[in-house]
């Protein structure tokens, strides 16, 4: 899990889609409460990430992990860009191959 967090942001705060992309399953959902939608599949998935994180030029750092088992993982976020500065959580469940199949982010 810690893996898969490490590079999902060092893909991301390259503008690395396709990578990141690659940490998702294809039924990948992300809910962002925060926006007030939900992005389904790798399609939805990339939006999202062109979007928010490449069209925002947002950086994210670490800030920790709390995992409850192999599957599921609550990511504490320090988030910088064209935005300002805010702080999140990601509530990450992967599927059995190990691919996150649901993320649920909210700004605080």
């Amino acid at each position: 899990m810690h893996e898969l967090i490490n590079t999902f942001i060092a893909t991301t705060n390259t503008g690395d889609i396709d990578g990141a992309l690659y940490l998702f399953a294809p039924d990948a959902v992300i809910d962002d409460v925060s926006v007030g939608d939900a992005f389904v599949g790798r399609d939805g998935v990339r939006l999202y990430l062109e979007r928010f994180f490449v069209g925002y030029h947002t950086v994210s750092k670490l800030l920790s992990i709390e995992t409850t088992d192999d599957f599921h993982a609550d990511v504490r976020l320090d988030f910088t860009g064209d935005f300002g500065h805010e702080t999140g959580t990601l509530k990450i469940v992967l599927n059995a191959d190990g691919l996150i199949e649901r993320a649920d982010a909210d700004l605080d």
